[in-house]
């Protein structure tokens, strides 16, 4: 039998390995686990970032314990969506893919739910069985936290840097910087994206798993939008002082606990930060 697997946040979860280990009693069980890694859509300008890396070292932990059970398991990280992974997988693995796991975070979590991913699968799959396996990394102890950060001009500001240096140190996070662009009729933000390579390189030289992207001017919409596109557990706003932030008299920090209801923690900038 050949199975299919289909994960990328969820792929080390608990309950995913169970419902893989329910088929062992087939003979000739074999494993293939692949891991989609799609860009968002929305952003202006996506940077070269960790999450493939990320993805593969969840994928390798996830192959190593079906291993140990005496699963014979192979993955790779593809740079896909979902459905069109699952398509190319059926077309080109051999043997022929006998049944589909799909394992994805709880509703209220997925963003392959609000996508109707689960339900693509099925019709992209024909005649192929396709299992949904929810899994909750986070209340297993399994998985690792992600982190919006919002901040254009503050991105690079010590306290905003420290804040996220400190988070890490707390629990495993993975972080998402942000930087809503001033000017949504140019498509150039050659300082914008300077900012927040610098904030990246630093953070990534702190050995702290950090990757962003400049979105749309509004920040609040640039928020949403990167929770659309992936699960989101905390909110970090980085701004300057009431006295020069736009956002802060337009209410952003409220309005996005509020709306999330996720925890939102507001970073104050220095007058002056690193140019």
């Amino acid at each position: 039998m050949h199975l299919l697997v289909v994960a990328n946040e969820t792929v080390t979860g608990t309950r995913l390995i169970e419902a893989i280990e329910q088929h062992r009693a087939d003979d000739d069980l074999h494993v293939t686990v692949i891991c989609p890694v799609s860009q968002p859509q929305r952003a202006y300008v996506v940077y070269e970032d960790t999450r493939r890396a990320a993805a593969g070292r969840r994928l390798e932990k996830t192959l190593a314990m079906l291993r140990g059970e005496e699963i014979l398991a192979h993955g790779l990280v593809v740079e896909t969506d979902p459905v069109t992974a699952v398509r190319d997988a059926i077309a080109q693995l051999e043997p022929p893919v006998d049944q589909i796991i799909v394992a994805t975070h709880p509703v209220q979590k997925s963003g392959w739910m609000r996508r109707n991913v689960v339900d693509r699968i099925r019709d992209s799959a024909g005649d192929i069985p396709v299992e949904h396996v929810f899994v909750d990394v986070r209340t297993g102890g399994e998985g690792e936290a992600n982190v919006l950060v919002i901040a254009n001009e503050t991105v690079l500001g010590e306290q905003l840097l420290e804040k996220i240096k400190q988070r890490a140190s707390e629990s495993r996070a993975s972080f998402l910087l942000v930087a809503p662009q001033s000017d949504p009729s140019d498509s150039h933000h050659p300082e914008a994206e300077r900012r927040l390579k610098l904030a990246l390189g630093e953070l990534r030289g702190a050995g702290i798993d950090a990757h962003g992207q400049i979105a749309h001017p509004d920040p609040f919409s640039a928020a949403i939008e990167a929770m659309r596109e992936e699960r989101i557990d905390e909110i970090i706003v980085s701004t300057f002082g009431p006295e020069r932030s736009g956002w802060l008299r337009r209410d952003l920090v409220g309005r996005l606990r509020s709306e999330t209801k996720l925890p939102v923690e507001h970073v104050v900038a220095k007058a002056e930060v690193p140019a």
